[in-house]
């Protein structure tokens, strides 16, 4: 691929995503989009507003990127979690990694690689990207040195921006700890595994149990029970209720007075339906009304203080580990009931389907990616496939096919990644919902680095070199050659992936095609006109592993291909803003890890910084450069330490709770005469059976009523 593919590329890419924020700013704009594209702030508001028509939501305009980039971290905290600053802090940290790469890099590594043995150079748009690679410095040359030196350069900017925002991230957690908020999951354990005992119910053993063993701690409990007839009482609520709804919503400027065909009495719709509501919800959060033979071998147990939960979830209850098992609960938003019903015994055999599923995932995605490298190595190709001579020829067909059309068919399968991933960490077994989505997150990220970079490399090196046996090039004695060999000239591909998965990703991101499709489908052929908002919640296993990716792309090809950095830090600008404006405006933040998702990051970018300094190594070696070689091995050990620092340094905080924080919010409650509230509370702050609209319904149902006083001030009858 040459210079001019590649500005074919970016001149698309450019085009499409100015067009995408252009087409935001104006649909932004509508009343009928607010939905979509302010679905935080609807979900928070009660109002509906209707703006009058005025000329200048025809015109596009960059005050979304004024209001995103003007907006606090305080706001930004308020709107998303600790989840949401964390993961801005992860883009301005590629940020400022980005800047000091591109600046040596591209002012003084790429002309060292375009000058680095004497050849007759082309036009600038003719050149091959292989030029402004490291492949292209002579064998034995003393600049390779400089090369060493920028690695130790950008090796240590990245661990002291590491080390910072570790520390501050920490400290951000900690506060996130201490907050003097009332948490139902700081006084709450589940337990699972409990033994079943004959002539005594699950409920009763687990009474006897923590009364027995935590006699001054304990508090109460509350069972966990299999989907029976109360779960279909509350589907059949919530559709009822929405039927009323619409009946209200057509009939809500006419006055009708009708007898029910029951009783003949007259009824109103709204009031009826509220107390249905309340009384379904009632009977829910009353086990009375449930029959022992529905209780999982699961629950959830209150204490007195939070320093008697947290000992009871790390303590081991029993002498064996496969009964009574506890840990920490999560928050009542947070908590997935479906998976605490799951056997705990069978979820070592789930984690191994799950496991295999995975592999077999993994090795199906490789035909892709072995169709798209062979894209890219047109010219190659034709030497086993001659009839591809053809489109060879053709400079502009071969630009496009070479230059555009691999990223964007990768880009394409990878979509089916994430929701595939989603489903195999649900397999799993987690009882939490960020906990969940962290775990996607991490199979998505690993799915990501294999089959988006090395199973890249390893087929260009094998189209490269098809003529070498398979066994030469899985031999892990050549994999630092092989990477050098292959990293350089595989760089072409990831230039055109960055501004394809990249740019355009974001474009997708922002302008939120499937709800908007959603909302287009249900006003214009539904005729629905209920601002409904879609709440969902950020995807952090679709968006971090695409940040983590381009950092390793751009830290991995810092030294070895420049030129692909400034379409890395275009891209987390790009990024910067859109997810600002995201997590302000579109997505709602229902639970929180408290900031899990750094140390993934974390780990992530040492990875990244290590595989760098051993694709040097290779690089290096192939090169005839002792010097090098030599500086570089103990860089590798002393990112290694740095990490394994952390670890000890950072790491269990966020992971395990301070005994000495909750010790002091305990205090603080018991002198604030606060317990025995907090205590009340927790008796009805976990509900397993609710409608799917949570607690929305009721403000609705409480703005029905509202509205038909104010313009009916009759009665409908009860359908």
């Amino acid at each position: 691929m040459n210079v001019g593919g590649l500005l074919a590329s970016a001149g698309v890419n450019s085009v499409v995503c100015l067009a995408v924020f252009s087409l935001y700013s104006v649909l932004r704009k509508q009343p009928s989009f607010v939905a979509v594209y302010f679905g935080h702030k609807l979900a928070r508001s009660k109002s509906k507003r209707r703006d009058p028509f005025w000329l200048g939501r025809l015109v596009p305009s960059a005050s979304w990127v004024v209001k995103a980039w003007d907006a606090t971290e305080d706001e930004l905290y308020v709107a998303g979690g600790v989840d949401a600053v964390v993961f801005l802090r992860a883009v301005i940290f590629s940020i400022k990694l980005c800047i000091v790469a591109s600046i040596i890099c591209l002012a003084f590594v790429l002309p060292l690689n375009y000058f680095g043995k004497e050849m007759q150079h082309k036009h600038i748009r003719e050149e091959l990207l292989t030029v402004f690679t490291i492949g292209n410095v002579q064998r034995g040359s003393e600049w390779l040195g400089f090369h060493c030196l920028v690695l130790h350069i950008i090796t240590i900017c990245a661990c002291f921006f590491l080390y910072s925002e570790y520390k501050y991230i920490m400290k951000m957690r900690l506060n996130h700890i201490n907050s003097p908020l009332y948490r139902p999951s700081q006084f709450t354990v589940v337990v699972r595994a409990i033994p079943w005992i004959d002539q005594e119910s699950y409920s009763d053993t687990l009474a006897n149990f923590f009364t027995d063993f935590y006699a001054s701690s304990y508090l109460s409990h509350q069972m966990v029970y299999e989907k029976s007839a109360i779960q279909k009482l509350m589907s059949d609520a919530e559709r009822m209720y929405k039927i009323l709804r619409n009946i209200h919503m057509e009939r809500r400027y006419v006055k009708r007075l009708l007898r029910c065909g029951f009783c003949g009495s007259h009824s109103n719709a709204s009031q009826d339906f509220r107390a249905l509501s309340d009384e379904s919800i009632s009977i829910t959060n009353d086990e009375s009304f449930l029959d022992d033979s529905d209780e999982c071998g699961a629950a959830l147990v209150f204490f007195r203080t939070r320093y008697a939960a947290l000992v009871a979830s790390e303590a081991l209850q029993s002498q064996n580990p496969m009964a009574w098992v506890t840990n920490a609960a999560p928050e009542p938003r947070d908590m997935f009931w479906a998976n605490l019903c799951v056997s705990y015994q069978s979820l070592w055999i789930r984690k191994i389907i799950v496991v295999v599923a995975s592999i077999f995932f993994v090795t199906f995605f490789l035909f892709p990616v072995v169709f798209t490298q062979s894209l890219v190595h047109l010219d190659k190709l034709t030497k086993l496939l001659p009839f591809l001579e053809k489109v060879v020829r053709r400079v502009v067909l071969e630009q496009l096919v070479t230059g555009y059309l691999p990223s964007v068919i990768l880009t394409l399968f990878l979509c089916l990644v994430p929701p595939v991933m989603y489903v195999f960490s649900t397999l799993e077994g987690v009882i939490s919902r960020s906990e969940r989505k962290r775990s996607a997150c991490i199979k998505v990220l690993y799915f990501v680095i294999w089959n988006v970079f090395f199973a890249n490399i390893l087929t260009e090196a094998a189209i490269d070199h098809y003529q070498i046996s398979i066994l030469k090039l899985g031999d892990y004695k050549n994999i630092p050659s092989l990477l050098a060999k292959a990293v350089p000239t595989t760089a072409t591909f990831f230039m055109t992936y960055c501004l394809t998965s990249g740019w355009a990703s974001l474009a997708c991101e922002l302008i939120q095609p499937f709800p908007l499709i959603a909302n287009l489908f249900t006003r214009h052929i539904l005729r629905s006109t209920e601002d409904s908002p879609y709440p969902y919640t950020f995807p952090y296993h679709t968006e971090v592993p695409r940040v983590l990716l381009f950092g390793l792309l751009g830290i991995t090809c810092s030294t070895l291909a420049p030129l692909i950095l400034p379409f890395v830090l275009v891209y987390f600008m790009l990024a910067y803003l859109v997810y600002r404006n995201q997590i302000l405006n579109v997505y709602v933040t229902d639970y929180d890890s408290g900031g899990q998702y750094w140390p993934i990051i974390h780990n992530t970018t040492i990875f990244s910084l290590v595989l760098t300094q051993v694709i040097a190594l290779g690089v290096f070696g192939i090169k005839d450069a002792p010097g090098p070689s030599t500086f570089t091995f103990p860089l590798i050990v002393v990112t290694l330490l740095f990490n394994q620092f952390c670890r000890q340094r950072f790491l269990p905080v966020f992971f395990r709770t301070p005994a000495k924080s909750v010790i002091e919010m305990d205090r603080r409650d018991e002198q604030g005469g606060q317990m025995e509230e907090i205590h009340q509370s927790l008796l009805t702050a976990y509900t397993q059976y609710t409608s799917k609209n949570g607690n929305k319904n009721k403000e609705i149902v409480s703005r029905t009523d509202a509205e038909l006083d104010e313009t009916e001030k009759g009665d409908i009858c009860r359908a």
